[in-house]
Parts: C-alpha cells; structure tokens; sequence
C-alpha cells in the first residue's frame, strides 16, 4: 500500500474541506422588524420565521431570525450570505442610522445580498435612500411611490431564477409602486410588473397615495414595477439585491407562487442556485398560525 504525504496531496484536502464548509454553511439573516398594525398585517416576526423554516429545508442552509429589527450583537451578520429586511420603513426603519448603514455597507462592499420586503423598501430621502439603491437598486419615494391595497394579476413572468417554478397568479396585498430605481434602472431586472388599475390612485395626493408624477405615468399605461432584482457593479463590490412590495397581510404566505417566489429571491440573493422548479415548501395551517403577534 502506497501512502501520499506530499504537499499537493494535503493541499487538496484542505481546500476540498475549506468547499464543503462553505457549501454546508450559507448564512441567511432575515431582521424581522417590531410589531405593527392590526392583527394578521405586518407580521414580521412570524413572517421571518416562517420563511427561515422553508429556507431550513434546503441542504446547507442557515437561517437566522433577528427579532426587534437590529441585533445585538453584530457578529449575527458574521459570513452571511444574504441579509433579508422584513420591518416598518421610513423613519423608524430599523436600518436607517447612520452607524448602521456603514454596516450594511460594509456587507455590501463584501458581496452580500441584501433583500427587503414590503414595508422594508421604504426609507427616508438622502442617505438612506442613496444607501438602498446601492444595496438593492429601488426603494420606495415619499411623495413620489404609492401603496394602494389591491389585487394584482400577474400573467406573464420573467425568465430569470427568481421566477422558476412560479406559475402566473393573482393575489390582493399592499403592492407598493412608482419606485425610485437607480439611474437608467441599471442592473434592475423587473420580476413582478403590471400596469396597475386606474382605482389604485383614488386617494388624494399624499406623502404615500399619489403624486402628479405617478398618476402621469399609469394614465399614459406604463407598466409599473412591485418587484425587482439587482445585481449590483462589480467594481461596488458586485453582489445581489432585489426588493419585493407584498406581504402587508400574514396569510398570503400561505399562496405557494406568492411564497416561492420570495423564498427563490431570498436564494438567489445568497449566490445560490435555484431548484428548476423553484423552492417549493408545503405549509399546513398551523405552521401559518404559529408566532403571530398579539395585538
């Protein structure tokens, strides 16, 4: 029996476990934001954990639930792969600070994903705003975006994979739209995009239901744009980001293309590759129910 000992033997041992412990340990962070609104809306807490628990079923990943919006302690954010935002937005966006944009910034610069979901995509004008196109590519505009309650038809999708194993649906939600995006919307990849119903502007004009700008645009029938993904300059870092306007209402996790297509981004975002037929995780209705907030 032959025993090898050289160099270029051990080297290959090592670099073959230094590949099965990166494939064995992806890091998923999902910041669930604090509790808000009525019963069954804006969930985040349960919503995290519900998406961790699909997101667990893939081989070698980690899912992390952060409660209360920001960790603790920054080491949560140790080698992850992809940082999920699932909070309020605006001026009480979890993110928003300064000492805690340099982090996501530092994350950015490292090629981590980054995703943020409904409320999540809005932030203020000025540095946050500047700091989620570079993460993400959009974000939600006061005075600018809008965010009716309606049910919108997706009939066609995109090829991208995000979108494999989706099949076309229709789902009620909060879809936010007229999105600030960077410029010439470089990088953006539209995933969910409709022309949205000339009702959805019946409120007068306000920091959040309708602008002279945005009634201009679905008058003239431009097809506006609830989801996106991005993937970001290589000389910033590189790295994906994608921003999705749904999950307003807890139970539309239980729609499985609503789901799927979500829990898909989330993996794209983290670098890795989507099943052919998309992430498709069974849910039972308990599993819906569970961690719900008291309100």
């Amino acid at each position: 029996m032959k025993f090898f000992t050289s160099a270029a033997f051990w080297g290959a041992i090592l670099m073959l476990e230094a590949i099965v412990g990166v494939a064995a340990d992806t890091k998923v962070v999902l910041l669930a934001g604090t509790r808000s609104h009525g019963a069954g809306e804006h969930e985040f807490r349960a919503g995290c954990l519900l998406l961790a628990e699909c997101l667990r079923t893939v081989p070698g990943v980690q899912a992390i639930v952060v409660t209360n919006g920001w960790p603790t302690e920054m080491s949560v954010f140790d080698g992850a792969a992809t940082v999920i935002m699932y909070a309020d937005g605006g001026a009480g966006h979890p993110a928003i600070r300064p000492d805690r944009l340099k982090v996501i910034d530092g994350l950015v610069h490292k090629g981590t994903g980054i995703g943020a979901l409904h409320y999540g995509v809005e932030v203020p004008v000025g540095d946050p705003g500047f700091a989620m196109l570079r993460w993400t590519g959009g974000y939600f505009e006061a005075f600018w975006s809008v965010n009716p309650t309606w049910k919108a038809e997706f009939s066609r999708l995109p090829n991208h994979p995000i979108t494999r194993g989706v099949q076309p649906f229709s789902i009620e939600d909060e879809w936010y739209y007229h999105l600030r995006f960077v410029p010439d919307s470089m990088g953006i990849t539209p995933i969910l995009a409709v022309v949205p119903p000339a009702d959805t502007l019946d409120r007068a004009d306000g920091p959040h239901s309708g602008n002279p700008f945005v009634r201009a645009s679905v008058a003239k029938g431009d097809a506006q744009t609830l989801m996106w993904a991005y993937d970001r300059p290589t000389a910033e870092g590189g790295g994906r980001g994608f921003g999705f306007t749904g999950g307003h209402f807890h139970k539309n996790w239980g729609h499985p293309e609503f789901r799927k297509l979500v829990l898909n981004a989330i993996l794209w975002s983290a670098g890795l590759e989507i099943p052919a037929q998309g992430l498709g995780v069974s849910l039972s209705p308990a599993q819906l129910a569970a961690n719900l907030d008291v309100k």
